[in-house]
């Protein structure tokens, strides 16, 4: 999966950065610091948005959770808005949005 950037001007900079990390320049810190000026965020969902995609996929919350390495109850409360995904979840979430559940399969 091809990274997404702010801009072509941080794109270019990130890519010359992870250039210079490859062969011991930068460090990993001063990486991580160039991936989250240049790369861009993953927004929130809201629960609506949650339901929405796996109602577009066709699939129950059980089989959506399975796709996703969570449990069927997290589902249930992403969509009540009682907790929300974030981290690896999240991204998985944009991903599934993006590409649909072929692309986490």
């Amino acid at each position: 999966m091809s990274k997404k950037y702010r801009s072509d001007a941080l794109a270019a900079i990130h890519e010359t950065m992870e250039a210079l990390h490859d062969v011991g320049a930068i460090t990993k810190q001063t990486m991580r610091g160039f991936d989250h000026a240049c790369l861009t965020p993953v927004r929130p969902l809201a629960p609506h948005e949650i339901k929405a995609i796996r109602e577009r996929e066709h699939v129950s919350q059980t089989v959506f959770a399975n796709y996703l390495n969570v449990t069927p109850s997290l589902v249930s409360k992403w969509e009540r808005g009682e907790k929300q995904p974030s981290g690896a979840s999240l991204k998985l979430l944009s991903l599934v949005e993006q590409r649909g559940l072929s692309a986490v399969a």
